[in-house]
């Protein structure tokens, strides 16, 4: 029953066999931003190429890995809002593979569905309108049955979109916002990714490596940070650092909150957009990430990033009072259910209200231009293989967490949202207005190996 709960953390075992010894021997290296091949006045055309490569995920050994572009993690694509990308797959794998826009407000048929695959040696285009705020988005293979094994191989990265609004706020950029992806992975003894027992998963990839560091100047930084893995939960503390929040999955938020000193839980496929300060650091010292264990469970502290502090550096960025207003909560005309389950009884079989997907059945039919609040059970409790956790992510509409079991929500439901965590036994109310867009979308648990197994439905919306 490997595929249902992220199991603890172990610590690693030998590494590899031609690996160098000793942890933050590596620089973490930040995902190269790709380029459009042309633009026009109001479009970025980009093509990218999905490929097999080997890689350095250990020092001295070479990885066989699924990719973008032929990097782990993939070239990050830096839209604009209001400014649309278009962008052509291209699939050198020997099997099928597609692309989700994770986060995206994008067109149906853009949307990376899992029945809408690119053959090997086809191609296709996805239009990305960026029609919404300025978020961290990314992006990552979402065709049915290969998601979970494709995107632990590999196949993700970064889509960050510039709000207008942010140009304003200076807030720090340029080399100083970074995207960092974080997750777990097997790696045996020749060097090569297992996708068996996610229990066994006992190496933290940080952008691809384990234990790098990655080098700093005194003074304030973006970082954007996701939890790329396909099915554990993590937990983030950056120590003493001064850490504010900026952001969520959605974009950034009414205020920043300070978070110095505090986790940050992330389920598989959330999102947290943070300004971290290293100016009251001297030169010469060094600061740690931790990863604290799963979102439930009391594992070990992990150390799995180090900042080395090797510069002073002129800081003209700063952190305003006020960031972007939140859009309002509509008066809800629709209330929904929607509970993710697993059928124990033989193989098992993920499901949403009883039933697993069908490409064919359309699941909830919504009203374009209405808002839903939907509540979202985990009817997973004790089980035979013990508690389940889920993660809930809901395509094309960004959402608002109301409460969770009745009580307010947590810290990390703040802002707009589009993955939460739903621990064993929980439930989440969340809001979501549906506009502009028709036509059939996802929404399912963000574990891509419960999905995988069948935990998906499909809405359709319409006029």
């Amino acid at each position: 029953m490997s595929a249902l709960a992220a199991g603890k953390s172990e610590r690693p075992g030998p590494g590899p066999r031609g690996a160098a010894t000793g942890p933050f021997s590596v620089r973490m290296p930040v995902p190269a931003t790709l380029n459009p091949v042309s633009r026009t006045a109001d479009t970025d055309v980009y093509r990218l190429d999905i490929l097999p490569a080997q890689l350095e995920l250990l020092p001295g050994v070479k990885t066989k890995c699924l990719t973008f572009g032929g990097s782990f993690v993939g070239p990050t694509i830096r839209a604009k809002e209001g400014r649309r990308a278009l962008v052509t797959y291209r699939n050198w794998l020997p099997e099928t593979a597609n692309v989700h826009l994770h986060g995206g407000h994008v067109p149906a048929d853009s949307d990376g569905h899992p029945m809408q695959v690119i053959d090997p040696g086809g191609e296709r285009r996805y239009e990305y309108p960026n029609q919404q705020p300025g978020a961290t988005l990314w992006y990552h293979d979402h065709s049915h049955h290969l998601e979970a094994e494709h995107v632990y191989r590999g196949m993700h990265g970064f889509y960050l979109i510039e709000g207008e609004d942010e140009r304003e706020l200076g807030l720090p950029c340029g080399e100083y916002d970074v995207p960092i992806a974080i997750r777990d992975a097997e790696i045996d003894a020749n060097g090569q990714l297992v996708a068996g027992d996610p229990r066994n998963r006992n190496v933290i990839l940080v952008n691809g490596r384990q234990k790098p560091f990655f080098p700093v100047a005194a003074r304030k930084y973006r970082i954007r940070l996701l939890n790329s893995s396909t099915l554990r939960f993590l937990k983030f503390n950056f120590g003493s650092l001064p850490v504010q929040q900026i952001g969520s999955d959605g974009g950034l938020l009414p205020e920043p909150i300070d978070r110095t000193g505090t986790d940050f839980p992330l389920a598989a496929g959330e999102r947290v957009d943070l300004v971290v300060d290293f100016s009251g650091q001297r030169v010469g010292s060094q600061c740690m990430l931790t990863n604290q264990g799963q979102f439930t469970g009391n594992d070990e502290v992990e150390q799995v990033l180090r900042f080395d502090v090797v510069r002073t550096a002129r800081d003209y960025s700063r952190v305003p009072a006020e960031l972007r207003e939140l859009p309002p909560l509509p008066p809800a005309t629709v209330e929904r259910v929607v509970t993710l389950s697993f059928d124990l009884t033989g193989n098992p079989v993920g499901l949403i209200d009883g039933k697993p997907f069908d490409e064919n059945r359309v699941d909830q039919t919504i009203k374009r231009g209405t808002t839903e609040i939907w509540t979202v059970v985990n009817g997973d409790g004790a089980t035979k293989y013990g508690p389940i956790q889920h993660s809930f992510h809901m395509h094309l509409a960004q959402f608002r967490v109301l409460d969770r079991d009745g009580k307010p929500p947590l810290p990390g439901d703040v802002g707009l949202k589009d993955t939460v965590p739903l621990p064993p036994g929980s439930s989440v109310r969340v809001q979501a207005t549906f506009d502009d867009y028709l036509g059939r979308y996802m929404y399912h648990c963000h574990m891509l190996e419960h999905s995988s197994a069948g935990m998906m439905g499909q809405m359709e919306v319409v006029d």
